[in-house]
């Protein structure tokens, strides 16, 4: 064996190691044995290079039924490890910093007023506020910088995370990572970027599966909030199709003379279900010029909720056109589920009239063909949930990314 194939070997087996430990922990070497099929004195080197890095730690001990000495535990430690996500909205850049437990170490959330066409200046904040966030993160000891993750709106190609297009910003072909990375020369990890929905939409899956949801082995999620947005699930991973489209259910097209979409197709699914189209449905137009997208959204909830007409006829118009997608996505994919996310789920009791009038004619003829639809339950937070368990995947799978303790430097 080559030392290539050794090297390989042994990050595979330290992940399995570490990946039991992370999810079965507390646990005796003999327990991470039993279950990875390793032999003991593996586990037990191991878990011993785990330790040296930071990452386990020993914590008390198990009776061993009264034969030989107690076990002793071993345990994740999630605060060794540190990622710093951020979300690319219409309007704003959300981050969050998360060690591998989740615990939010950092937060902000900052408006960028990127111009139309021009990535440079978005590229200028996100630098900036990467730069902050590492200054946080700086006071926390032993802490490692693992990596930064941005998630854009966009399809994402390639290994060098190029962004095909960003229609919403008026980006043709981009190599946002390039243009981030041309401000921070100093930064000592990886930095990724990825779709905002595919992350989102893997966040959702495990979200599901970690509260005891039984899953089907295909879904689809469908999401609006920067614009709309989508991502399939396959097997429990995200599937994104040969140039980084497979789920751009945002670009669906619904009507062959309806209105001209930015992608160059026109009557898209985002031409009636996005930010803008929507607000101007339910007569906020002026809103939104003056105050901008987000506060035309805030109006919308608000109307929706005292049951003004014109707003709640706009959901179900929406609902609708969401209907319909949900019917060319299940034509070509088969979901067993599709989960809403973004306002879609905020406000699916106001779409569901729409959408089941749409399906009705299906339910009727085929009813054991329709996937159950599902709000997301991450909220608004679940772009960045999915970004930094990008993150937590990547520190599992080669825990040699992680120096030794003795040999470790600050999180920035």
């Amino acid at each position: 064996m080559n030392p290539t194939d050794t090297a390989a070997v042994r990050r595979h087996n330290v992940a399995l190691v570490l990946r039991e430990i992370a999810a079965h922990g507390p646990c005796a070497r003999t327990e991470v044995a039993a279950a990875t099929g390793l032999v003991h004195a593996s586990v037990t080197a191991l878990a011993a290079d785990l330790i040296g890095r930071g990452l386990v730690a020993e914590v008390g001990s198990a009776s061993s039924g009264g034969r030989g000495r107690p076990r002793r535990l071993l345990r994740l430690v999630p605060g060794r490890v540190v990622a710093i996500a951020l979300q690319v909205t219409l309007e704003r850049v959300e981050v969050m910093a998360a060690d591998l437990a989740g615990t939010v170490a950092h937060r902000a959330s900052v408006p960028h007023r990127a111009p139309f066409g021009d990535p440079e200046p978005l590229a200028a904040v996100l630098a900036r506020e990467i730069a902050r966030a590492e200054a946080v993160l700086r006071a926390r000891r032993d802490a490692h910088l693992a990596r930064v993750v941005i998630a854009m709106a966009g399809p994402v190609t390639g290994s060098g995370h190029t962004v095909a297009a960003a229609i919403d910003f008026g980006w043709s072909r981009t190599d946002l990572r390039a243009l981030v990375l041309a401000h921070l020369p100093d930064l000592a990890c990886p930095l990724d970027v990825v779709n905002d929905a595919n992350v989102a939409a893997l966040a959702e899956y495990h979200a599901r599966a970690e509260q005891g949801d039984e899953l089907p082995c295909a879904a689809a999620y469908i999401k609006a909030d920067t614009g709309v947005g989508g991502g399939l699930v396959v097997g429990g991973r995200i599937h994104t199709g040969t140039h980084g489209m497979a789920g751009e259910v945002g670009h669906i097209p619904l009507a062959f003379d309806g209105p001209d979409c930015p992608c160059g197709a026109r009557g898209c699914l985002a031409m009636y279900v996005g930010p803008e189209p929507l607000t101007a449905a339910a007569g906020l137009a002026d809103v939104s010029a003056r105050d901008g997208v987000d506060a035309a959204l805030a109006e919308l909830d608000r109307r929706l909720r005292a049951g003004d007409p014109r707003a709640t006829d706009a959901l179900v118009l929406a609902g609708r056109s969401v209907g319909a997608a949900v019917l060319a996505i299940s034509g070509l994919v088969d979901p067993g589920e599709v989960i809403l996310g973004g306002y879609l789920a905020t406000w699916t009791v106001w779409l569901t009239p729409g959408i089941d009038a749409v399906l009705a004619g299906r339910r009727a003829v085929a009813p054991h063909l329709e996937p159950a639809i599902v709000r997301g339950i991450l909220g608004p937070d679940a772009t960045l949930h999915g970004a930094l368990r990008t993150s937590r995947e990547a520190t599992l799978d080669d825990a040699t990314t992680v120096p030794p303790l003795d040999k470790a430097t600050p999180a920035a």
